[in-house]
């Protein structure tokens, strides 16, 4: 790989550096290190970048890439039930409080359960803030089905985090982060 290839993809990735990371934070949770996916990501992209034709969605083509190895991650984990307590635990540190840690470990996990399309959506608008235009574009439909999307993401979001197990487990006052989806 030359000097000017690796110049290339550092001017056109810098930019989208925060909003990436943001959805690689979303997506691995409980997976793998959010790092570990933004760097396996960006050598994958490296390797095929004289490949990719539209340098202009270089964004979109790395979101194709980090979903695809969480879906091999996940294949790769698809027995194994245990709780990451070194992610529980780096989530605490980054918000300071237990409570919300605990919060947004559910909804994390809760994001899991929604199909791939719907789970896709809710992440790059409400956690990586995209646009409905671009994440429809992204995920090449139309702006009214990422809407429905969006929306069905959100009920089944509430459906899953208003369980009665989960209520059992958490006090009311601490859904007051959930609300933010509904």
């Amino acid at each position: 790989m030359t000097g000017d290839i690796h110049q290339e993809f550092l001017t056109l990735y810098t930019p989208l550096h925060d909003r990436f990371t943001r959805y690689c934070s979303s997506n691995a949770y409980g997976l793998m290190e959010t790092e570990d996916l933004v760097q396996e990501t960006i050598l994958c992209t490296l390797q095929q970048f004289e490949r990719i034709h539209d340098k202009n969605k270089l964004l979109w083509y790395m979101i194709g890439v980090a979903n695809n190895i969480v879906k091999n991650q996940l294949r790769r984990q698809k027995f194994k039930g245990t709780f990451d307590e070194h992610a529980a635990n780096k989530l605490q540190a980054k918000t300071g409080n237990p409570e919300v840690a605990l919060d947004i470990h559910y909804l994390y996990k809760a994001l899991h359960q929604l199909p791939a399309k719907d789970k896709e959506a809710i992440i790059l608008f409400e956690i990586s803030g995209f646009s409905i235009r671009e994440i429809s574009a992204a995920q090449k439909s139309s702006e009214g089905a990422v809407k429905t999307r969006l929306s069905r993401a959100r009920q089944k979001l509430k459906s899953i985090l208003s369980d009665r197990s989960l209520k059992s487990k958490l006090p009311v006052k601490e859904f007051t982060l959930f609300t933010i989806f509904f």
